[in-house]
C-alpha cells in the first residue's frame, strides 16, 4: 500500500451482481471481497438487489442481529432491506434492497437527475428503469447507514459498478459530498453496443462520437448516465488499458486509475485433490462425448473448450468454430480433438436419449469392470441439451453451414454444451470450475473483452490458453512476458484487429496442431508457466490499484469538507 495513501474507514460498494450471479462482475466482486474483508474487518459493505423476495438466495445468509438498531430504523424510514453475509470466501456483510417501491417515484427521480446532472432518461427502455431504481435504493441505504453510525470525521467511500449504479453515485455526490465516490465501468455501454452491432470498433475508435453513436444505436439513456457519472465522481476507473482508450474516445473522459481484475485462488484444489479432480473431469467429458457420438475416444484425446457469455462475435465463438473447421483438414494434427463450446444458450431441457445412454454406462460400470460403449451417434450429435430455437441458434447454424456433423472418420468433434455449468445441468452435472480442470487447452479469441476472466481462470487451473490482444487480460499477459505471449509461456496471445478474422482462425488451428505434437515434458512445462502467470494476478497483487483509487476520491472529498 502506498505510504501516504488515505485509507477508507468504510466502503459501500453497490452492484447489480452483489449476491446475484449473472456475469463476470460477480466474479470480480466476490473474489475481491476476501482481500478487502481481511483488510477492513466488516467495514466493507456490499449492496445488491433483492431479486429473491420471499425465496431464499443461494448466495446470501440473512442475519437479523447485524446492525439490529439500524435495521429497525431503516425499516421505519420505508427501506425494505435484508442484512446478512455474502456466502463467498471472506463472508463480507451484504445488504439486499427491494427497489420496486421506487418505480412510482420514477418521474420525480429522473427529473431530479436531469436538473442536476443533465442525464437523459427519456429514452430509457428494457433494464434501464430497473437498474436506476435499484441504484437509487442502494444510495438511500448508504445515506441511512451513514446518518445512523458515521460522521464527517470518518473517511468513507461509495463505489458504484457499471452504468447500472451510476444514479446512486450521483445521488451520493449531491447529498453526501463528504463521501468520496468511485465509479468503475467494466465495459462502456456504447463500445459493447458498437462491437455487438458488427461495426468495426478499434480502427475507427478515434473517429466515433459517443453521443452520436448512442443516438444511432438507441442507447441514449445508458450512455448518458454512464458519461455523467464518469464526469462527476471523484475517481473514474475501468478494468484495462484497452477499455481506458474507449473511455477517452466515447465518454470524452480519461480514467483516473486502471483497476485490473484479480482473482482469489482459494477455490483451486491442491496437489492430490487437483489430480483426482482433473481425472474425474476428463472422464466425465469423454463419457458425454462418447455417448453422444457413439465413439470410444480415449484419454489421449485432446480436450479443448471455449466458454463465457453467448456473445457470438464479441467472445469470438464464431472464430472458434471456424478454427475447428479448418483443423479438420490439418495434416499436422497428431491427436483426436473434442472441442466443447460451454456457452449458456436458450436451453430447453437435457436430452433424454443422452441421459439414458449415460445412465446405462453408469450401471454397466457398476456391474462389470468394463464401460458400456456405443457404436452409433445420437441424432444431432453436436448438442447436449435441446434448445428452444434449434433452427435459429448461431452455433448450430454455423456447424450446419460448414457441414460439421461429427462424423466417425473426422479427427475433430465439436460439441455445444448450452447451459450454465452449476453441477445440476442434467448431463455433465459438474460445476464450471470442476469442468475447466479437465481441459488440455482453452481458447478465447475475443473481439470485445474489457478484461477476460475466462483465460485467467483457465491458467489458474494450470490449463494453457489462447486469447487475443483485444482482451485486457491478453494485453496484461504481454506486458508481463515482455513480448507477445506464446504457447510455451502458458498463454498464446494472438494479434486481433477489426478485419483479420481469417488469420486469427488460422493461428488457432496451427496452435492446436502444434500443441497436439508436444511431448509430455513440453506440456507439463506449459502448464507450469500458465500457473506461474496466474499467481501474478492474485488480488493481493492487484488491490494496490484500489487503494490508489480510494486515495484520489478521499482527497477530493476532504477538499469539499
Amino acid at each position: 500500500m502506498g505510504k501516504n495513501y488515505l485509507k477508507p474507514d468504510y466502503i459501500f460498494e453497490s452492484s447489480w451482481e452483489v449476491c446475484n450471479k449473472v456475469g463476470g462482475i460477480y466474479t470480480v466482486l466476490s473474489s475481491r471481497a476476501k482481500t478487502l474483508q481481511e483488510e477492513m474487518k466488516d467495514h466493507i459493505i456490499f449492496i445488491g438487489p433483492d431479486c429473491w423476495k420471499e425465496s431464499e438466495s443461494p448466495y446470501f445468509k440473512e442475519d437479523s442481529a447485524l446492525f439490529a438498531d439500524w435495521q429497525w430504523e431503516a425499516k421505519e424510514q420505508g427501506l425494505k432491506i435484508k442484512v446478512g453475509r455474502w456466502t463467498v470466501p471472506g463472508e463480507p456483510i451484504a445488504v439486499l434492497v427491494d427497489f420496486t417501491p421506487y418505480f412510482e417515484q420514477k418521474n420525480e427521480i429522473y427529473g431530479w437527475l436531469w436538473e442536476n446532472y443533465g442525464v437523459d432518461s427519456l429514452h430509457g427502455y428494457g433494464d434501464y428503469d430497473e437498474a436506476s431504481m435499484f441504484s437509487y435504493a442502494a444510495a438511500l441505504v448508504t445515506e441511512s447507514f451513514y446518518n445512523h453510525y458515521l460522521n464527517s470525521q470518518q473517511h468513507v467511500i461509495y463505489h458504484a459498478n457499471e452504468w447500472m449504479c451510476g444514479l446512486g453515485a450521483l445521488y451520493i455526490n449531491n447529498k453526501l459530498p463528504q463521501i468520496g465516490t468511485v465509479f468503475t465501468t467494466h465495459a462502456t455501454s456504447i463500445g459493447r453496443s458498437i462491437a455487438g452491432n458488427m461495426k468495426p470498433l478499434y480502427d475507427y475508435l478515434f473517429a466515433y462520437n459517443g453521443d452520436q453513436m448512442a443516438e444511432e444505436l438507441n442507447m441514449q439513456s445508458k450512455h448518458s448516465i454512464e458519461k455523467q457519472t464518469a464526469w462527476h465522481v471523484d475517481c473514474f476507473t475501468t478494468v484495462s488499458d484497452i477499455t481506458a482508450k474507449e473511455c477517452v474516445e466515447l465518454l470524452d473522459k480519461p480514467v483516473d486509475v486502471v483497476l485490473p481484475n484479480g482473482f482469489d485462488d482459494s477455490f483451486v484444489p491442491k496437489a492430490a485433490q487437483f489430480t483426482r479432480k482433473r481425472r474425474a473431469a476428463r472422464r466425465r467429458l469423454l463419457e458425454v462425448a462418447n455417448a453422444l457420438l457413439g465413439e470410444q475416444l480415449g484419454d489421449d484425446t485432446l480436450i479443448v473448450s471455449t466458454s463465457g457469455r453467448y456473445e457470438f462475435r464479441n467472445k469470438g465463438i464464431d472464430v472458434f468454430v471456424e478454427a475447428m473447421n479448418r483443423l479438420l483438414r490439418d495434416r499436422d494434427l497428431k491427436k483426436k480433438v473434442v472441442a466443447f463450446i460451454e456457452v449458456p444458450g436458450w436451453v430447453g431441457e437435457p436430452r433424454k436419449d443422452l441421459q439414458e445412454r449415460l445412465n446405462s454406462q453408469l450401471s454397466s460400470q457398476r456391474h462389470t469392470l468394463k464401460e458400456r460403449t456405443f457404436n452409433s451417434p445420437l441424432e444431432v450429435p453436436q448438442v447436449t441439451h435441446w434448445l428452444h430455437n434449434m433452427s435459429h441458434d448461431n452455433v448450430l447454424s454455423m456447424l450446419k453451414y460448414y457441414d460439421m456433423h461429427n462424423r466417425k472418420d473426422e479427427q475433430v468433434k465439436v460439441i455445444f454444451l448450452p447451459c450454465y455449468l452449476d453441477g445440476k445441468d442434467g448431463i455433465v452435472n459438474m460445476t464450471y470450475y470442476d469442468v475447466v480442470l479437465g481441459n488440455d487447452l482453452c481458447i478465447y479469441p475475443s473481439y470485445y473483452e474489457p478484461w477476460g476472466y475466462t483465460p485467467l481462470e483457465a491458467v489458474a487451473f494450470k490449463v494453457p490458453c489462447i486469447t487475443t490482444d483485444l482482451a485486457g487480460f491478453g494485453l496484461w499477459a504481454n506486458k508481463e512476458f515482455g513480448h507477445y505471449g506464446e504457447l510455451k509461456d502458458g498463454v498464446k496471445v494472438i494479434h486481433r484487429t477489426d478485419y483479420n478474422y481469417s488469420e486469427v482462425a488460422d493461428v488457432i488451428k496451427d496452435t492446436v496442431a502444434a500443441f497436439s505434437a508436444m511431448s509430455q515434458k513440453e506440456v507439463d512445462e506449459c502448464r507450469k508457466k500458465a500457473d506461474a502467470l496466474s499467481k501474478k494476478a492474485l488480488w493481493c497483487n492487484f488491490i494496490e490499484y484500489y487503494h490508489e483509487a480510494y486515495d484520489i476520491a478521499l482527497r477530493k472529498a476532504d477538499e469539499r469538507k
